[in-house]
């Protein structure tokens, strides 16, 4: 077991608050940044890690588990030795929104912020635009649970945190979160529609 730590709002809240810088190529420290993060979350039980929850303010995501049955195993226990290794390894470096559609609602907890579960809403879809650690320009659609994860990571880039946004937020142990979100699960609203427009609404209906 690695001694990398993430910062938490107990510790250095600032520091999280902070906006990441984006990434300049070429950039020396990028491939130790990125190992830093592999390792962090190959030890971890985390979906994904911005850069700057292990003290690197840059504007660097990792992805590492998007996908919701995959989720689900966890949650139960029920995973297999071989499941316990699944990883999608993604980087995703200098990420720009660049539209979104839909609405979803989730329970989401962040190794960041502890004890704290919040009900979020976000896009059921994302077109982002990004850089891999090449450099190289990509325009890609994530959707569903995938939108979701990116989208608290990429509000970390920006210094938002999930508390920040959440409709209700609960004090729980990682075991009560655990069953607390197998029992309230992602939920999916709309996947079509203007994003900004279905969140108005919502407002409205409260």
């Amino acid at each position: 077991m690695s001694d990398i730590k993430v910062v938490t709002i107990a510790d250095n809240e600032e520091y999280l608050r902070q906006v990441s810088l984006p990434v300049e190529f070429p950039d020396e420290s990028l491939k130790r940044d990125i190992e830093l993060l592999e390792e962090y979350c190959r030890e971890h039980e985390v979906f994904a890690m911005a850069a700057v929850q292990l003290g690197i303010p840059k504007r660097i995501i990792y992805l590492k588990n998007t996908n919701l049955d995959m989720v689900k195993k966890i949650q139960s226990d029920s995973v297999s030795d071989e499941d316990k290794d699944y990883n999608e390894a993604r980087i995703l470096i200098n990420p720009v929104i660049i539209s979104r559609e839909g609405l979803t609602d989730y329970w989401e907890a962040c190794f960041s912020c502890l004890d704290n579960l919040g009900h979020v809403r976000r896009p059921y879809k994302i077109t982002l635009e990004y850089l891999d650690i090449n450099g190289n320009k990509h325009i890609e659609i994530f959707e569903g649970f995938e939108a979701t994860v990116l989208s608290h990571e990429y509000d970390h880039l920006d210094g938002v945190l999930h508390m920040d946004i959440a409709d209700e937020v609960l004090k729980m142990s990682v075991e009560e979160m655990q069953k607390f979100r197998l029992e309230h699960g992602y939920n999916i609203v709309s996947k079509t529609g203007n994003y900004e427009e279905l969140m108005k609404k919502m407002v409205k209906k409260k």
